[in-house]
């Protein structure tokens, strides 16, 4: 019988228990996969933490990777033996499982799987970001939180590509140098200086259209006071906790601010936008313009490690789970 990552209850890294699951053959419309690799991101500690409930029991993780064992009937997006990949399906943290499969995407060649458990989720999101969300233009001022992280290295590579020049924050002077080294024009280490006041600073009291912001809590205000009138706040992440409720009325007073909170599920919900945005990303990342960092891989049945090495800030880049 697989096994897997489920949590009984909210709470610490140490709710993560790995046990015997039961998986059965596929229904109408599904695909059962065998995963080589799964990828770790936030949102898993958010479910964990209960900051986004989810009905208990149940499995985490909202990405992976492997190969089609079987369909069922009317699956026509798939076939048997084919590698496929997927993001922002819940129920990642096993060896096999069940999905939806027209929520599955056929790798190329040029992608391990590996390569698509540490990128589809966090890829594709930057996808949405850059070229949806905001449509970023060249010679663009954008401000990136986390640039070092898993999400912020992708955003920053593909910005730059787009012709854009990134301001990027980071925890350490050793991120901003792996911010510099992948697209990030001017790092922020903002554990010893403003980062408001230093965005300010570089664009000449002007401010930025767009602030991408995954840190959320801690850097709301201060990113609302980075933007120049008009601009578009997109706030996609929790890193830090949750953005408090706030008067509306802030966002007139600092310049008929607009603020959105987009997830990747919404922008991904047709097949065609899936595809779309995933071959958006093997293009990227085929032709060397992203390159993925991948942090380092853990057993899946040391979740709990990995879980505590993201929030803990210790990590950069990817990681990736193997069963």
């Amino acid at each position: 019988m697989p096994k897997a990552i489920r949590i009984h209850e909210t709470g610490g890294p140490e709710v993560l228990r790995w046990e015997e699951v039961e998986v059965g053959r596929p229904g109408p419309g599904e695909a059962l996969i065998c995963q080589t690799a799964i990828g770790l991101n936030f949102i898993d500690t958010y479910h964990r933490t209960g900051l986004y409930p989810l009905p208990l029991p149940a499995v985490l993780g909202m990405e992976g990777a492997g190969v089609v064992e079987e369909v069922g009937p009317g699956v026509t997006e798939v076939k048997a033996g084919e590698r496929v990949a997927y993001a922002g399906v819940l129920g990642a943290y096993t060896g096999r499982r069940l999905i939806a499969a027209d929520r599955l995407v056929p790798l190329p060649d040029s992608v391990s799987d590996i390569q698509a458990a540490a990128m589809m989720l966090k890829g594709m999101t930057v996808e949405y970001l850059l070229r949806r969300t905001y449509r970023v233009q060249p010679g663009e001022t954008i401000l990136v939180h986390a640039a070092a992280g898993g999400v912020g290295l992708i955003l920053c590579q593909w910005a730059k590509h787009l012709g854009a020049i990134v301001i990027g924050t980071v925890s350490s002077e050793q991120k901003a140098e792996l911010a510099r080294a992948n697209g990030c024009d001017f790092p922020i280490v903002y554990t010893r200086e403003n980062f408001t006041e230093r965005v300010r600073a570089l664009t000449n009291g002007l401010g930025v259209p767009v602030v991408y912001d995954s840190v959320g809590k801690d850097t709301f205000l201060g990113s609302l006071d980075c933007l120049r009138p008009l601009g578009l706040m997109v706030s996609y992440g929790n890193a830090s906790g949750a953005v408090p409720p706030f008067n509306i009325g802030l966002l007139a007073q600092k310049g008929s601010l607009f603020l959105t909170r987009p997830v990747l599920m919404a922008y991904t919900a047709k097949r065609e936008d899936l595809l779309a945005s995933a071959r958006a990303l093997f293009e990227v990342v085929a032709s060397g313009v992203v390159k993925i960092k991948l942090e380092r891989t853990w057993p899946l049945e040391d979740a709990a490690s990995a879980h505590r090495e993201l929030e803990g800030r210790r990590t950069t880049g990817s990681t990736v789970l193997i069963p």
